[in-house]
């Protein structure tokens, strides 16, 4: 007998989709599929028994019904419908990897004191600002390419804090970078996140040459940026960085460019975040949820998840009607999803690669499985640059983690879309990497929602 699947089935602006878990084949159905579909299970009879036909045709006709079950039946035997999973067989395929990405912490300090910061406004709640040493930036491309074996395409990310705080470090490390890469054969892409603040013709110019891809913080209209985003003598910030965060992006021809935005339960209607950022002529748009304890005044609670639930939905309808009205598209980060295609096997198993692929680098070398690990406590530290320690145990835990030893998620219709969340807030709220945070797996479930909504619309347009 066939290996039997999970479906998942939702209504969202008019459609009634159903995800196939195992196949992700994405249906948008008609009123008696999605009826159906909520009535029968595997394994599907020939016929339907006369309970359920009653049932039905109280609304449906009986040729109706018996054309749809047919079609249900052929879609299951394809293996589109309440399909096996067909991943499992790669779970043992989750071992170490050669590293080939790195987040270099160039500064533990900060120039702002966002109220929402994660990492304690730039020192990681450390207590001291450090920024690092150019010695130690390069130790860490070293480590990099010899880690990296045999991968020719490497990634670093210049990160704070406000990695521009040590800007001479970013441009030298940038320089030994490229003759690194020339030595080894490596291609390596530089990327860097900042606040704009400390912007100049100097510095964007050198991002725009030399960054594959370049983040700006900013969150969407002047009132909740300027509520949040403060310098360190508590003076709003919005009016200092916005046309210095235009100008990059307009010598950059508008490409390969993020503004990064956090909502928090103090600006629930976020939606207008999106498009205050997509009227001043911005259209790469990420606003994601802040990440707090949730005692703070400004977290997102499972009390407020039916109203940013809406505010999701809400979104999804404006991004399609600014379509329709005049063809342009905001590109909304937790909105993007390739149902073609999508990431490889192993990546819907485990995920983003943290402790395993992609490390962070702190000011004294030190090293952790990403820059969201690094706090006071060194309590997932893997070793250090310079003492030629790594933790190469940790690394396999962090390699062997995927859905299948992840006993919350392995029910999950989402599994190989989010891969399990979020290593990082696994284990700074629960210590433990394995154990997903409840409220940010209904926070990725409803994205997921109106993502694939969003690919929905637009075939159904297409077909139409």
């Amino acid at each position: 007998m066939q290996d039997v699947g999970k479906i998942h089935r939702y209504k969202l602006g008019g459609h009634n989709i159903i995800i196939d878990v195992n196949s992700n084949a994405v249906h948008v159905a008609d009123e008696l599929t999605y009826d159906l579909l909520s009535t029968v299970m595997p394994p599907f009879p020939i016929k339907l028994d006369e309970r359920t036909m009653s049932k039905l045709m109280r609304f449906y006709t009986e040729e109706e019904i018996n054309e749809c079950y047919a079609e249900i039946r052929e879609l299951f035997a394809q293996d589109l419908l309440y399909s096996s999973d067909e991943y499992a067989e790669y779970a043992s395929a989750c071992v170490p990897s050669p590293t080939k990405a790195m987040c270099l912490l160039v500064a533990e300090d900060c120039n702002l004191r966002c109220k929402y910061c994660f990492a304690s406004g730039g020192d990681y709640g450390k207590g001291v600002r450090t920024k690092m040493e150019l010695k130690t930036a390069k130790a860490a491309l070293d480590f990099l390419i010899k880690q990296s074996a045999d991968r020719e395409n490497l990634e670093v990310d210049f990160f704070g804090g406000e990695p521009l705080l040590n800007w001479d470090v970013v441009t030298e490390t940038v320089k030994y970078g490229r003759e690194l890469g020339k030595l080894h054969n490596k291609n390596i892409r530089f990327t860097i996140t900042t606040n704009g603040l400390l912007l100049d013709d100097e510095k964007t110019d050198f991002i725009n040459k030399e960054m594959s891809n370049v983040v700006l913080s900013l969150d969407g209209r002047r009132e909740v940026h300027d509520n949040m985003r403060v310098t360190e003598n508590g003076k709003p910030t919005y009016d200092l960085v916005i046309d210095k965060i235009k100008d990059l992006i307009k010598k950059r021809d508008y490409k390969n460019y993020y503004i990064r935005g956090t909502f928090t339960k103090q600006n629930p209607d976020f939606s207008k975040d999106v498009f205050a950022l997509w009227e001043e002529g911005f259209d790469q748009i990420s606003v994601e949820p802040v990440i707090a304890d949730s005692e703070s005044d400004f977290a997102i609670t499972e009390k407020e998840l039916p109203a940013v639930f809406a505010e999701y939905e809400k979104l999804a309808k404006m991004l399609i009607n600014q379509r329709r009205e005049d063809g342009k598209h905001i590109n909304f980060f937790h909105f993007m999803l390739d149902l073609d295609a999508g990431p490889c096997a192993i990546k819907r198993l485990r995920g983003c690669g943290c402790g395993n692929e992609y490390v962070a680098i702190t000011p004294d070398g030190d090293i952790f499985p990403c820059h969201q690990f690094s706090d006071k406590s060194g309590a997932m530290k893997m070793g250090n640059i310079f003492d030629g320690t790594f933790n190469l145990d940790m690394k396999a835990e962090f390699a062997a983690s995927h859905i299948y030893n992840k006993p919350d998620c392995f029910e999950c219709w989402a599994k190989f879309y989010c891969s399990g969340g979020c290593a990082a807030n696994n284990w700074n709220f629960g210590k433990d990497i394995k154990k997903p945070v409840k409220i940010y797996c209904e926070l990725q479930k409803k994205r997921l929602e109106c993502a694939i909504f969003l690919k929905t619309e637009d075939r159904v347009q297409i077909t139409d």
